[in-house]
């Protein structure tokens, strides 16, 4: 029979035990319930996604419209040949300066010569024949006063002389044409500049009426410069003709030439939503080249609150050109802005933002009005720095 002190002990040994085993379990439970609420927070904190925010640059009144610009020479002629031949010389190369009416080249046009002399003959033949008919023309219509010939007959010698007038007539324009294609043999410029292009080469065939041809010279007025610029429309109201503008090239840096605006189209392409424009340059130095690309400058402002922003910024979409903001209580908030005129690094917003306004930078595409997000940077001036 057990005595009563060990029945004490095992009794306080199995509650222990018991006590044991109910610690282990009740701890295992709160673990895994602690486990579920975090992975349940940290699931709910990636569903919001976190932006960077950055502030709308505002566009400073002094600052200029600044357009690409294409020059070209105020005249510019490509020369072909006006009949077929060979090139006998050329008297000018590449960049040689020409006055009005200076010869260029002398071609060779044997066929040309040949059909020159063809053409005289006939026209000394087409003259004795209508010297005949006026000789028995006036013979006839003589004897005809006196009853001599018919009227019949004297009608017929009067029609032969003027169809042999009018073959004399004919021959005479042949002859011309000719002698005008003779005279194309020599290649003269239209007006004073300098030669861009030379093709001409001694010996080589050149074919009239080729248009696919290079040209034997192209001469261009280079002492004064066009400069056509596609202005965007949201600015047209403020180019007039008269308008003083500066134009930059990237050859020359730190210096400007003065422009014109001398004409604009008038009117918007609908292709580009721009107008054409055209400006003027005095070019005495030869510094602006036909061809080059060039910077104008316009001295404009931006329409009403026009601010800046990075292409990043921008969300298009089926509504539009739209930006996300930041709004009360973390949730973003989409706006439908107008653009302006694209600078590259950053887009010109003309309506719909202030420069107040914070901008989320990168905005998701899935990103709705309402839905939360996180700021995880401060805000900066990320459209500054683009500049």
């Amino acid at each position: 029979m057990p005595e009563p002190g060990n029945n004490s002990r095992l009794k306080l040994a199995g509650g222990i035990a018991a006590l044991a085993a109910v610690a282990v379990v009740g701890g295992g439970i709160y673990s895994r319930v602690q486990s579920k609420e975090t992975l349940a927070n940290w699931t709910e904190a990636q569903a919001i996604p976190s932006v960077t925010l950055i502030r709308p640059t505002p566009i400073a009144a002094s600052d200029a419209l600044t357009l690409p610009a294409n020059l070209q020479a105020l005249n510019s002629a490509p020369i072909y040949a006006r009949t077929t031949g060979y090139v006998r010389r050329w008297l000018v190369d590449l960049g040689d300066p020409v006055r009005r009416g200076q010869l260029l080249a002398i071609l060779d046009a044997p066929e040309v010569e040949q059909q020159l002399a063809a053409a005289r003959a006939d026209l000394q033949t087409a003259r004795a024949n209508q010297q005949l008919a006026s000789t028995t023309a006036q013979r006839w219509s003589t004897m005809l006063a006196k009853d001599a010939v018919s009227k019949q007959e004297t009608d017929e010698k009067l029609g032969d002389l003027a169809a042999k007038t009018a073959v004399t007539n004919a021959a005479r324009a042949n002859v011309a044409r000719l002698q005008a294609l003779t005279g194309f043999t020599r290649l003269v410029a239209p007006f004073d500049g300098v030669v861009t292009s030379r093709s001409a080469e001694i010996g080589a065939l050149v074919t009239a009426g080729n248009a696919s041809a290079a040209p034997l010279f192209t001469v261009a007025d280079v002492g004064r410069m066009r400069a056509y610029v596609r202005v965007p429309q949201l600015y047209s109201a403020q180019i007039h003709p008269g308008m003083a503008v500066k134009l930059t090239l990237p050859e020359y840096a730190g210096r400007s030439f003065d422009a014109t605006l001398t004409r604009t189209a008038g009117a918007v392409d609908p292709a580009s939503g721009t107008v054409l424009v055209e400006l003027q340059a005095p070019n005495g130095d030869r510094a602006l080249k036909p061809g080059a690309y060039a910077q104008a400058s316009f001295p404009l402002r931006g329409a009403g609150n026009t601010v800046t922003l990075p292409p990043s910024a921008l969300i298009i979409g089926e509504k539009g050109t739209q930006v996300a903001l930041l709004g009360p209580n973390g949730r973003a908030v989409l706006r439908t802005v107008t653009l302006g005129h694209d600078q590259g690094k950053v887009v010109e917003i003309t309506a719909g933002l202030s420069p107040n306004d914070r901008v989320i930078d990168n905005p998701p595409d899935s990103l709705q009005t309402g839905d939360p997000v996180r700021p995880i940077a401060p805000e900066k001036g990320k459209a500054d720095a683009a500049k």
